[in-house]
This record gives structure tokens, C-alpha cells and sequence, in this order.
């Protein structure tokens, strides 16, 4: 409870301060307990032979995910304090890398951007941009949604899921059956920022592109480990929301930045009055 409190403080002061298969693998081999990197900021802990996961340590395990192909490597999301992030991720993978941010908050978009010229995102969420990415200069370059990373052996699909922020954005290897959510499914807590139709419309429509190409799960932005998004909770997710919103749920009233909350399925979803809607 403390860790959510904590979170929910974080985007408060934050919004207001600021308003592979095949293909090249690391170099760098896993100890025993999967780890390839690990400073006072982040840990990389290797998934498969050519995805990483990195684990900071400032805001509920912010997660950020290194994808190789044969020929390129994509960054999902900067994490909040990670000096010389672009440096540990290429000797990760041993090539460049291009960075994805999948939407604009601080523990999503901090200081790493910098290190990059460009990076992609989704145009949506520059509404967030002068709050949690103030200082970035680089060119911003606009994700569409069904757009296509070709890494070289591996494609890397966009698929757009508003809720959480109004550009919230997933990433997925269709091949490889997964995909990266961040925080567009709340890793068991889902703070919303649009409205609750939203996030319902997100649910169903990421629920179809899960039956059609058989996705068994997502990485989530604040992955401990134990927290994988699956299918079912997606579905959860989506009718908690769609029980709100026809009234047969009962929701609670809380002191917060989200000030309402409901609970079914262990799952918490936060948000403002005015979001049911």
C-alpha cells in the first residue's frame, strides 16, 4: 500500500512541478541468476536470448525492456534516473539503439532521454510532454499505430491502448507470441488519466489482437517479476470498468490524486469522478 501511495504522490508532484530468434546475442553472459548488468540505478536481468528486462529502483521497480533483432535493438521507455542508459543498453546488445517511449511520465521518461537525438512516441501524449519530458531537445518522431519495427528477424508491431494516458501505446513480437504494456494494464494497479470507456475500449480491442495472433502475455511497466499481464486480467479489467460505468459496481472515494477507487479480480483502478464516463 505503501509502494501505491508512494506512486500516486510521485505523478502528483511530478505533473504539477513540471504541469528474438536468431540474430546476434550479448556478449555479456548472465550470471546464475540471469543478471548481465547491474549499477546503483538498474538491473538487467536477460528474458530470452535477445530481450532484456531493466529494473530500476526509484518508482515501484520501473521497468524499461532492450529488444534485439539481427540488425537493430529498440529501447522501451527510459525509466525515471538512469545515467549513461544508452551506454549500458548497447553493450547489452552489442549495436545502436533506438528508443520507444510508450507514454510520457516521469518514472517512463526521465533523465536517459536525453542521450538519445530522437526517439518515438505517441503524439497523443504530448499533452504530458512539458510535465514529465521538459528538457528533452532531440527530435521526437510520432508513432502510428500498426506500425512495423524491423529489427532484422524480428518485427516489433505498435498498437495504440489510451487509458492509462490519453497516447498510452503497446508493443508487440507477434512471433514470439508477447509483448511490452508498461502501464497501460496498471501491473496490478491501474491508475487512468483518460476515462474509464477508454480504457475499456482499449481492453477489448487488445483482447481481439491477443485471439487473433495468440499473445500469451505482456511485460509490464513496473514488473517485479510476478506480475505478468495475462489475457484474463485484461478481461478483468475491462469489465470492472464496463460495471462501473453501468452502475452495478460500487466504487469508493479516497484522498488522492485519483480520488475513486474500485477493487475486483486483485485488481485496484484508479480515478477521477468526472472519468466515468
Amino acid at each position: 500500500m505503501k509502494r501505491v501511495v508512494y506512486y500516486l504522490l510521485f505523478l502528483l508532484v511530478a505533473l504539477s512541478a513540471c504541469q528474438l530468434r536468431g540474430g546476434a546475442s550479448s556478449t555479456i553472459t548472465p550470471d546464475a541468476e540471469g543478471i548481465v548488468y547491474k549499477d546503483d540505478n538498474i538491473e538487467f536481468r536477460q528474458i530470452d536470448a535477445n530481450t532484456w528486462h531493466g529494473k530500476g529502483n526509484l518508482m515501484y521497480s520501473e521497468s524499461v525492456y532492450l529488444v534485439a533483432g539481427e540488425d537493430d535493438a529498440l529501447l522501451i521507455d527510459a525509466g525515471m534516473y538512469v545515467p549513461g542508459l544508452k551506454a549500458i543498453a548497447e553493450k547489452i546488445v552489442g549495436k545502436k539503439t533506438t528508443l520507444v517511449i510508450t507514454h510520457v511520465h516521469s518514472d517512463h521518461t526521465g533523465i536517459a532521454v536525453n542521450e538519445w537525438e530522437s526517439l518515438w512516441m505517441n503524439a497523443a501524449d504530448e499533452v504530458n510532454v512539458e510535465a514529465c519530458m521538459p528538457n528533452y531537445q532531440g527530435k521526437k518522431q510520432y508513432l502510428h499505430d500498426g506500425q512495423i519495427f524491423d529489427l532484422g528477424g524480428r518485427q516489433i508491431e505498435v498498437l495504440f491502448a489510451p487509458g492509462h494516458t490519453p497516447g498510452s501505446t503497446l508493443l508487440i513480437d507477434k512471433e514470439a507470441h508477447y509483448g511490452f504494456s508498461s502501464d497501460a494494464f496498471g501491473s496490478s494497479n491501474l491508475l487512468v488519466f483518460t476515462d474509464l470507456s477508454t480504457v475499456s475500449s482499449s481492453c477489448s480491442r487488445t483482447l481481439r489482437f491477443v485471439e487473433k495472433y495468440g499473445l500469451t502475455h505482456f511485460y509490464p511497466g513496473h514488473f517485479g517479476g510476478e506480475n505478468i499481464e495475462t489475457p484474463k486480467r485484461i478481461d478483468d479489467i475491462r469489465a470492472l470498468c464496463d460495471s462501473v460505468l453501468a452502475g452495478t459496481k460500487e466504487y469508493q472515494s479516497e484522498i488522492n490524486v485519483l480520488n475513486h477507487l474500485v477493487k475486483g479480480e486483485g485488481i485496484t483502478i484508479r480515478f477521477n469522478a468526472p472519468q466515468i464516463r
